[in-house]
């Protein structure tokens, strides 16, 4: 560890790791302040002065010691009555997650459907995650039927991701009960030279580098810059799949003033993938038996294509006041961009000729654009003798969606693709359409505005309340090719109420209950859009933690009741668009439970149990999300051999499955059986500058689905990767 100059902070990269109590920088600058009056003074008696003090740094190991998710008010965990799940950069790290669908993957109570080889959805408590923020601010709804890549973007540029589980109303706003992510940008933290660089080789010719630079702009360091830039080239399991991606961030970040910084930076990612698949390959041969294909087929043509582009320029304000409250503005400009050129395969193949399976192709093109701006201010109040903290502010959001498609505009139809021949022969090999001209298809914007507040208030020494409310004026337009023009407007208030109770100085016990209303794109059978999701949202539980909130852990029980669910009921033939229908009287209950932390000096861990049922008016509700996970990821490191660094865990989850599911003799139900998956890890530090890792995915190579709706799409199979990584 550098010995920091005096005058000057230790930067990040130098602090101590997760010890509970600090003394390095203390006693450095001690030894700094009184290096003048020992130079005066050689033969003088100096006593000795010990000073501890816990650490002000949050970032420890697999966790946090406070965190603003869920209230915009920097609390400990066990004080906030919902539960939150933190992925930290060192857990990112050490299991090599290195996107966003890597990440939510391993995170307590998310369940990943991948639709083919691009597309993925994240689940919840048996319901779509479709609420994302950056910064906290509430920037994005994703709408199911359109992806512009949002699993596959980098996790290099984020400090952490926090999920809060259950509604997040008081924060988004309009937003899904299952869950919400909230991704936390990395800032130019140092006042001196330190980076990093990073090289990785692995299994399908993966090859993958990273460069993180952060460097002072002014002599002071009042003003320093961050760039972390990447490149990525590989194939995959599957035949004729490809996948180039190439990322940029930088950040700016001045201390305008002793009290207030400004932060300005930009985010670039790029993905062009070959041969991606849209769908996947039958489940069924014409005879009604099930199909069994090798992981690496693709029902992809060669000529297929899938590219994403992704701009964020974001800007950001922080000031501290005298009297300890404080005032945070962030404001963001996004532009992503989708280009995709596809072909969906369906039918049930002959067993023996292979006959029998059509082509559906598709060039579609799709701009997405969202503006948010965000403020609040927070700080503390004296109520009846007592200690309280209040925030409030507000936010501003747009989005607007366009898409295009080379199809015949009269018949609002593709072109014909023909079929495939012997798809037992199946090799990629297909002649394109012939395509038309570009026409648009499809538009649509959102715009949110909201005024929020929210108050702790301390009515005892064991006893917090914290209640809040959030007024959100939502509006919705949009266009489809032969449904019109609509318009939506909605007006809510969310209502937060949650009860802490410390039970003593490691226990909490926790109540909450909050409202959410979703505004739904989905259509009727009509060409109606649903009417919102609306419903109410209860949890209780407890929470600990221990060494200084170096570990923390919860157990909660939830409710959540819920109308207006919007389900597929059918399929169009005329455009092959799906028609949804309002499921009514959903509920989904259950609890979770989660540790994570820094059990000792040595040993990191992170473990994770969740388990739900969910019903509506007609039985089973979202049957094809796993009812029960755990998860487990250890890091140890030997002290008898302190450069080596070993650990891995697993994933396991249970049964799914998919009822009336079409296929040759009607309609039919399939199964995915539980499962589990095995990672390894193991890094060694040949300096405490050059470190090689290397890390064992799916050890065992489970074969399983990890989509089976209509068709089915295997997950990944085994694989290696070795990342060395130099640091200075």
């Amino acid at each position: 560890m550098k010995k920091p100059s005096c005058g000057r902070r230790a930067p990040v990269s130098q602090r101590p790791r997760r010890t509970g109590r600090h003394v390095l920088t203390i006693v450095t600058t001690g030894a700094c302040l009184m290096s003048p009056v020992m130079a005066q003074a050689d033969d003088a008696t100096i006593d000795t002065l010990t000073v501890t003090a816990t650490s002000l740094y949050d970032n420890i190991g697999y966790t946090r010691r406070t965190t603003g998710a869920g209230t915009r008010m920097n609390l400990a965990p066990k004080e906030i009555p919902q539960t939150v799940s933190i992925m930290t950069e060192q857990r990112l790290k050490d299991q090599n997650l290195e996107t966003i669908e890597d990440a939510l993957m391993n995170t307590t109570g998310i369940s990943v459907r991948r639709i083919d080889s691009d597309r993925v959805q994240f689940f919840a408590r048996g319901f779509n995650i479709n609420s994302y923020q950056y910064d906290g601010i509430p920037t994005l709804n994703t709408d199911g039927r359109w992806y512009f890549g949002e699993g596959a973007l980098n996790t290099a540029i984020y400090d952490r991701i926090e999920v809060v589980r259950g509604a997040n109303g008081l924060m988004t706003g309009a937003g899904n009960p299952g869950a919400s992510v909230n991704f936390v940008r990395k800032h130019a933290d140092s006042r001196e030279l330190t980076g990093s660089v990073s090289g990785t080789l692995g299994s399908w010719d993966k090859q993958r580098g990273v460069v993180d630079v952060t460097t002072p702009l002014t002599e002071s360091g009042d003003v320093r810059a961050r760039f972390i830039g990447g490149y990525e080239d590989r194939d995959s399991y599957l035949d004729r799949y490809g996948s180039r991606k190439n990322f940029g961030y930088g950040i700016i970040d001045a201390d305008v003033t002793e009290n207030t910084t400004v932060s300005v930076g930009y985010d670039y990612q790029n993905t062009h993938n070959s041969s991606p698949t849209w769908g996947g390959f039958p489940l069924w041969y014409s005879d009604g038996g099930r199909t069994d294909y090798t992981r690496s087929f693709s029902p992809a043509p060669d000529w297929s294509r899938y590219e994403f582009e992704s701009e964020k320029v974001f800007a950001g304000l922080e000031h501290h006041f005298a009297n300890n409250w404080q005032l945070r503005g962030n404001v963001t400009h996004e532009k992503t961009n989708m280009d995709g050129k596809l072909a969906y395969l369906s039918g049930f193949p002959d067993r023996t000729t292979g006959q029998g399976v059509s082509v559906f192709p598709g060039w579609n093109r799709g701009e997405r654009k969202v503006d948010s701006v965000d403020a609040y201010a927070n700080g503390p109040f004296e109520l009846m003798g007592r200690q309280h903290e209040l925030v409030f502010g507000g936010s501003y959001s747009k989005q607007s969606n366009d898409y295009e498609g080379r199809y015949d505009p009269v018949t609002n139809t593709y072109p014909s693709g023909g079929d495939t021949g012997n798809f037992n022969d199946w090799n990629g090999s297909l002649s394109q359409p012939d395509w038309a001209g570009f026409a648009p298809s499809e538009s649509a914007s959102t715009q949110q505005k909201s005024v929020y507040t929210a108050a702790r208030l301390s009515l005892a020494d064991p006893v917090t309340l914290i209640v809040g409310a959030r007024y959100t004026d939502w509006t919705g337009r949009s266009w489809a090719n032969g449904t019109g023009n609509d318009r939506q407007s909605q007006s809510e208030v969310t209502p937060y109420g949650g009860l802490i109770y410390d039970i003593n100085d490691t226990w909490s016990a926790f109540a909450s209950y909050t409202e959410i209303f979703q505004p739904q794109d989905y259509l009727d059978f009509g060409g109606s859009y649903l009417e919102p999701i609306v419903g109410k949202n209860y949890e209780t539980g407890v929470k600990a933690a221990w060494y200084d909130g170096l570990v923390n852990a919860s157990f909660s029980v939830f409710r959540i009741e819920q109308d207006n669910v919007g389900e597929v009921a059918g399929q169009l033939l005329s455009g092959g668009r799906n028609y949804y229908s309002a499921a009514q009287g959903v509920v989904s209950k259950g609890f979770d439970a989660e540790v994570t932390g820094a059990v000792t000096d040595n040993l990191d861990m992170t473990a994770g149990f969740t388990h739900y049922t969910a019903t509506d008016d007609e039985g089973a509700f979202s049957t094809g999300q796993p009812r029960t996970q755990a998860n487990l990821f250890a890091s140890y490191r030997v002290p008898q051999w302190e450069a080596l660094t070993v650990g891995g865990g697993f994933n396991w989850q249970s049964h799914i499955f998919e009822r009336d599911v079409p296929g040759p003799q009607g309609d039919e139900k399939v199964e995915q059986g539980s499962y589990t998956l095995v990672n390894l890890f193991g890094r060694y530090a040949f300096t405490k500058d050059l470190a090689l890792q290397v890390n064992v995915r799916n050890l065992f190579d489970k074969k399983y689905y990890s989509y089976l709706d209509g068709y089915g799409v295997y997950g990944e199979p085994m694989n290696i990767t070795s990342t060395l990584t130099y640091s200075f």
